[in-house]
């Protein structure tokens, strides 16, 4: 059995948190979200509440495929965090990540950050047309992303929850990113990168529209043609994620 662990240099109680860890599978802490496929529990350190992120054991091939050829979704999510930062962009401040390891590969793995109350999530704009300050909130987000992309950010987990939103003064919001495994880092996007990377935050057209008038203030293209691009882009993923959604269907009704 081999064990790896790295810890922020700022951490002062790494073997608190340690503990957290070893007990994570225990009474202990609190379960946060649904825990579809990875657990997420909530431990009181020192009076401050931090977030440590079970991900699921994967399967044969990953198994090994971490150990050698891969980095494992905690250590991503840590290294992640730490370049967000260093870039000024927001996410959750990254403590640590664990990962154990036998002769076959990579066993459980854990990621481990400072636990951020946000008054809302992107979500909450796609699923709540009127919710106060609605247009003024989204805009904000879409300067946010633009400034994710002139950093050379692609966040290929941009999707409705994975944005969490506090409000701040004067109508200010401050954005941060989570569940962050799945990024490519470019020294420069290009349009139709920066387009897809808008297509699973929402179907609704007129979400869209506001985006797109937002971000032709800041690209050197047109808003007709960051609306078309932006919509296709869009379309073509909700077209997948139908297709998706109904070969589960199929299957679960076969496995009955």
């Amino acid at each position: 059995m081999t064990i790896k662990i790295m810890f922020s240099k700022s951490v002062q109680n790494s073997k608190q948190i340690l503990n957290c860890i070893k007990e994570f599978k225990s009474d202990l802490g609190t379960v946060f979200g649904n825990g579809d496929r990875n657990i997420i529990k909530l431990f009181d350190l020192d009076g401050k509440t931090i977030n440590i992120k079970s991900f699921k054991i994967p399967n044969v091939v990953n198994k090994v495929a971490y150990k050698y050829f891969r980095k494992s979704k905690a250590k991503r999510s840590f290294e992640y965090a730490t370049i967000l930062l260093q870039k000024g962009i927001g996410t959750p401040q990254p403590l640590a990540y664990f990962e154990n390891f036998n002769k076959f590969g990579l066993l459980d793995s854990y990621y481990v950050s400072e636990h951020l109350d946000c008054d809302l999530t992107f979500r909450e704009l796609v699923e709540i047309p009127d919710y106060p300050d609605h247009e003024n909130i989204l805009r904000q987000f879409v300067k946010f992303t633009f400034d994710l992309h002139e950093a050379g950010i692609e966040f290929l987990d941009h999707s409705p929850g994975n944005t969490l939103i506090k409000k701040g003064a004067e109508g200010k919001y401050n954005f941060y990113l989570v569940d962050l495994n799945r990024m490519n880092f470019h020294e420069s996007m290009s349009f139709t990168t920066r387009m897809k990377n808008f297509s699973r935050l929402t179907p609704k057209q007129d979400m869209i529209k506001v985006m797109s008038n937002e971000y032709a203030k800041y690209y050197s293209e047109t808003e007709e043609a960051i609306f078309e691009n932006m919509w296709m882009e869009t379309a073509v993923f909700q077209e997948k994620f139908a297709k998706k959604k109904r070969l589960k269907k199929r299957l679960k009704f076969w496995k009955k």
